[in-house]
């Protein structure tokens, strides 16, 4: 591993680079897809390719497949990502700090954002998976949901510790340790994903707006509030504020969190549930207060000051979008070379930059002033400690529990 310093952009690049978020390449349009299959994952087809077609695991559980790999001789990576998920260049045609790491390394990268959803992606590679074959791609980048499934499938190389001394020793604490990847021997974080409340204040006649009690009770609301189409992070909500903990939740408190939102539904409170397209709705006023993916919301402010977003007291959910290296994958230590490059300070902030969702590299501030000081003192970006302090993950699901939930979940928006 190179261990010296890598190669940073210039002042002015910089500037190109600020200049083509605020333009509005960044996270507004990241993501046009629903962000975690949405409501492809709570179709009968959905819940069924999830369940893996009844095809055992390549190998025992939380095992995967030995392969070959042939990093040493074939200097490359095929690297899979959701669309406007990696920086950019103003002219749209370089991606720095992928070519940083390029001119370091010797290491080429096909990087393809061919990632729309997580139940389509996982419906392409899941033959070859099964089959205990190469899925043509070395690294990919899915939400935390289903790489557990992938992980307790044995579909997941385990990752070679030695090869990650940024990645160890940066990753930030929140997400050192899910229940699904103890210790991130399969995985690390991409970005990670709050959910929080957003109002816009101009609708709500200067209300502050900061829980979920409010959203679902409040009559000068009523009609005008947003719940998202991803389960976690509604129900997850929920259960936060009816002062239950996502990460031991249990059928009896799951039936009661559906039940909270479906009085909201009956009562016409909920206007409707949504993927990423409540932000047109929030900015123009016609939703006055929802909940929101905070990368969404740093663009939608630069934008529109009536928008403004609350953590309530109850606490917020957190999920994040990983990066694993597939089973039978032909250059893995090539991969693994750059999950830990991504975990330097100054690359990190770099591509903090762009997207604007949470951070996961700890230290990363001093780096990311040196891009915009405004970035750096963003919580939705760097969680400070009392923030992240209030964050909660929704615990893993069995096969059998992850589709009696969705299936309720979508009963519940319509689906």
């Amino acid at each position: 591993m190179d261990q010296h310093e890598p190669d940073v952009l210039s002042a002015a690049q910089l500037a190109a680079m600020r200049r083509s978020i605020t333009s509005g390449r960044g996270a507004l349009t990241r993501r046009s897809m629903l962000r975690a299959g949405g409501i492809g994952a709570l179709t009968v087809g959905g819940l069924a390719s999830l369940s893996a077609c009844g095809i055992p695991p390549a190998k025992r559980e939380g095992e995967a497949a030995a392969s070959d790999d042939h990093s040493t001789a074939e200097k490359r990576i095929s690297f899979s990502n959701w669309t406007e998920y990696m920086d950019v260049s103003e002219d749209e045609k370089h991606r720095p700090t992928l070519e940083q790491f390029t001119k370091r390394t010797g290491i080429k990268v096909k990087y393809t954002e061919d990632i729309n959803d997580n139940v389509e992606f996982f419906g392409k590679i899941q033959p070859q998976l099964a089959a205990g074959q190469d899925t043509g791609r070395d690294l990919i980048c899915v939400t935390d949901w289903l790489a557990a499934r992938m992980i307790r499938l044995g579909w997941v190389q385990k990752l070679d510790s030695s090869l990650l001394p940024h990645a160890y020793a940066n990753l930030s604490a929140q997400f050192r340790s899910p229940d699904w990847d103890p210790g991130r021997a399969y995985s690390y974080p991409w970005t990670g994903i709050s959910t929080v409340i957003a109002y816009n204040v101009k609708a709500t006649g200067g209300k502050k707006v900061d829980s979920v009690t409010q959203l679902l009770d409040d009559p000068t609301l009523k009609g005008r509030v947003g719940f998202l189409t991803e389960m976690r992070d509604s129900v997850g909500m929920t259960l936060l504020d009816m002062g239950k903990d996502p990460a031991k939740v249990n059928d009896a408190d799951y039936d009661a969190a559906i039940g909270r939102l479906q009085k909201g539904v009956d009562k016409k409170q909920i206007r409707r549930f949504t993927g990423n397209d409540y932000t047109s709705d929030l900015d123009k006023g016609d939703i006055a207060a929802c909940l929101a993916w905070a990368g969404d919301l740093i663009q939608l402010q630069a934008d529109n000051p009536d928008i403004k977003f609350s953590i309530p007291a109850a606490g917020y959910m957190t999920s994040s979008d990983n990066l694993l290296v597939p089973a039978n994958a032909r250059h893995q230590k090539n991969a693994t070379r750059l999950i830990d490059y991504y975990y330097e300070l100054p690359v990190a902030a770099q591509l903090a930059a762009y997207i604007n969702y949470v951070c996961p590299v700890e230290g990363v501030a001093a780096e990311l002033t040196k891009i915009d000081k405004s970035l750096a003192e963003n919580t939705l970006i760097l969680p400070d400690k009392a923030m992240a302090a209030k964050s909660h993950a929704f615990r893993s699901l069995s096969s059998a529990e992850e589709k009696a939930y969705e299936e309720k979940f979508a009963k519940l928006i319509g689906a």
